[in-house]
């Protein structure tokens, strides 16, 4: 058993993609909590998906394809941010969907004339965290310590203006300044999570820990805990199942943060629904309880 947990970290790719799971699981954990909170699901989608025409260019004119999605990414996210703004007769999905279609139409459009795309830019759209170099996760590191960082020193602001927006005004916070910053470090996340699960399932990184931690906790610190610990525990899972499976890392890995929250969705104590079965039984049979 020893043997087994410890056979891939003999090859230094594995290693390299461990610690690129781990930094992965802990961002989008702490970064999906606010995704989950303000309902910005489809946000964190339209954004992963928008990020397509700065690597393609970037491909074209062979620069980074990081800094391409970067670029790609923070420009969606203003834009969204702009359109959608307080006062704005544009509801936010509407902004999102605006700009969502337009980027992703013109990320298949400059894809599809390039002909070796499919090889070259696979690892975009699907992940592949057994490929993460050196480089990689030095970007990987520092970008999920700037995350983390600006979320330490805002995060009372982030915390009022997820829950009432109104109060946030009405106590002088520059709602739409921490609105914008928290969309460009989305947007961070987005790209500094490319390698390891890809375009394609972003989103449910943002999502599904954060979703299964706000079925265990009501706090908002307990929440982002509980949602690490699911984050990191299910890119581990996932990296070990893709080694051993020889299948696509990033897909095991958000398969199995759904499996995790699917358990905890049937069994949470108080919020579950088989929990919830039994307690109506229980109520049924006693009256009192």
């Amino acid at each position: 058993m020893l043997n087994w947990l410890l056979a891939p970290f003999t090859y230094e790719f594995m290693q390299r993609g461990f610690i690129a799971s781990v930094i992965i699981g802990i961002i989008c954990s702490i970064v999906g909590c606010y995704v989950v909170i303000r309902s910005m699901a489809f946000m964190g989608d339209a954004m992963a998906h928008a990020i397509l025409p700065g690597v393609a260019i970037a491909y074209i004119l062979n620069g980074s394809l990081t800094l391409g999605a970067l670029i790609a990414s923070i420009v969606v996210a203003l834009g969204i941010g702009q359109l959608s703004k307080h006062g704005s007769r544009l509801k936010e999905d509407t902004a999102i969907g605006i700009l969502f279609s337009a980027f992703l139409a013109l990320g298949i459009l400059i894809i599809s004339s390039i002909r070796t795309y499919a090889v070259d830019l696979s690892h975009i759209l699907f992940g592949n965290i057994l490929g993460v170099s050196r480089n990689d996760l030095i970007f990987t590191g520092a970008t999920g310590f700037l995350i983390l960082l600006f979320i330490f020193i805002f995060y009372k602001e982030f915390m009022i203006i997820s829950f009432d927006q109104v109060f946030a005004r009405a106590v002088k916070i520059p709602v739409e300044f921490y609105r914008n910053l928290m969309l460009v470090l989305m947007a961070l996340t987005i790209v500094a999570s490319i390698q390891t699960v890809g375009v394609v399932m972003i989103a449910a990184m943002l999502v599904t820990p954060a979703a299964s931690a706000f079925l265990l906790s009501k706090r908002l610190p307990a929440m982002m805990g509980i949602s690490c610990l699911i984050g990191v525990l299910s890119s581990v899972i996932g990296l070990y199942i893709s080694f051993y499976a020889n299948v696509a890392s990033g897909a095991a890995i958000v398969l199995t943060a759904t499996v995790i929250f699917l358990i905890i969705f049937l069994f949470s104590p108080g919020r579950g629904v088989i929990w919830k079965q039994l307690k109506k039984i229980a109520r049924t049979r006693n009256p009192g309880i």
